[in-house]
């Protein structure tokens, strides 16, 4: 087989140690481009990466970027849209920055998505919401909104366990339901399997926890439909409660303690909402939410919410973090009737790599985009989904990322 890709000589791979990243000055990180727009957002972002860089560390520091293939682009090299190429080195380097990837819809591919994540054990999706001064939100107080979404990455329907209805595997599971356990269950049924496991669970509560002690934020919030699925949401949320009484007792408080008079001074409160609840709660009061800890399913509705709050679902990214790796992403799309016009907003996969940056210690750089990016809106210069609300001229997708290292340089 020929070899697809040819691994940069003067760069290392970054290393993980007991969760912790080590990285090195010169650290080789993959990027897929990904279909539709992704090659115009991704390669954006990897110009105003390199800018924050070079800006906050000169020649001390370059991240040394190897391209790996997957979907539509290497379906067209390899004729395989994850080629095993491509996942060995993904296992080898372990940090990558994705590029939207189309996932069929009803037949064909499972999602690329989330074999990575699978692949990696990238078990928590990380999504701040934080409105930015000068989008136009539906809320009267958006700026009220500042929450971060930690949803978990690798259990729940998402896993993908799926069989059709006139499949043979669902002709046993329905027979084995009716003879073995007297569910009575029709013939024209489908299968799909919503898993949820005690472990994933807390250890997904325990970043949580753990990221809202050391950053200062004041509640966590389990996201859940308990009153309806008891032993897989019920147990996230039982799950959820357990690991802080018992691991974190003395730095955390419950809401019915509240209730009960306990003081709650200087400890992250901890309480829980229902799913449907919690969707309009973030519209009504979006104050009173700060870290929502979420399954799967429930974690991708309320990070499109969230999204919309803010005016632009756009102009978030998210981190996928697992104890050994990390996957950056926007949160749209390929919108692909977008494809090759230069009309694209990149700020989401921006600001995905501005949290990459935050994870590899890499603050400076990361808080130079966060500027950028603000500078750029408060001047109105922006891309046309921005622009059009504003009643403004827009910048195209290389105009608009010009505009970002140009505000870059003038720091």
């Amino acid at each position: 087989m020929v070899m697809l890709y040819k691994e940069p000589q003067d760069g290392e791979p970054i290393k993980f140690e007991k969760g912790k990243w080590v990285v090195p000055n010169k650290p080789i990180i993959l990027y897929i481009e990904g279909d539709g727009i992704g090659p115009e957002i991704t390669n954006s972002a990897i110009r105003v990466v390199n800018k924050a860089v070079e800006k906050a560390y000169k020649s001390s520091r370059e991240i040394k970027w190897l391209e790996v293939y997957a979907g539509e682009k290497a379906n067209k090299i390899t004729g395989d849209r994850f080629p095993k190429e491509t996942q060995d080195m993904l296992l080898k380097y372990r940090v990558v920055l994705k590029g939207p990837l189309e996932t069929p819809i009803g037949k064909g591919w499972k999602s690329i998505n989330v074999a990575i994540r699978l692949m990696l054990d990238l078990y928590a999706n990380i999504r701040p919401v934080k409105y930015i001064e000068g989008l136009e939100s539906p809320l009267k107080h958006p700026e009220k909104v500042d929450m971060i979404i930690f949803r978990e990455n690798t259990d729940d329907l998402y896993r993908g366990i799926e069989f059709p209805y006139d499949s043979e595997e669902a002709k046993k599971i329905r027979k084995f339901l009716r003879e073995e356990l007297k569910v009575d269950i029709e013939d024209d049924t489908g299968i799909g399997l919503k898993v949820m496991s005690k472990f994933k669970t807390q250890r997904i509560t325990r970043l949580a926890l753990n990221y809202a002690l050391q950053n200062s934020r004041k509640k966590v919030t389990v996201m859940h439909k308990g009153n309806v699925m008891k032993y897989t949401e019920g147990s996230f949320r039982e799950w959820a409660y357990e690991v802080a009484l018992n691991e974190y007792r003395d730095k955390i408080v419950t809401e019915e303690e509240i209730n009960r008079g306990v003081n709650s001074e200087g400890k992250v409160i901890l309480n829980d909402r229902i799913a449907d609840n919690m969707l309009q709660q973030i519209i009504i009061r979006p104050d009173e939410y700060d870290i929502i800890l979420a399954p799967n399913v429930n974690g991708d509705y309320i990070s499109d919410a969230a999204g919309a709050l803010i005016g632009n679902i756009g102009m978030l990214g998210g981190a996928n973090i697992g104890d050994t790796g990390g996957m950056f992403e926007a949160i749209h799309g390929t919108a692909p009737k977008y494809a090759g016009k230069n009309v694209a907003n990149p700020t989401g996969i921006i600001k995905s790599c501005e949290l990459m940056l935050y994870f590899m210690g890499w603050s400076e750089a990361a808080r130079l985009i966060e500027k950028a990016i603000n500078e750029s809106i408060k001047q109105k210069k922006v891309t046309q989904d921005i622009a059009r609300y504003l009643g403004i001229t827009p910048l195209g997708t290389k105009e608009y990322t010009d505009t970002l290292v140009q505000i870059m340089d003038s720091f």
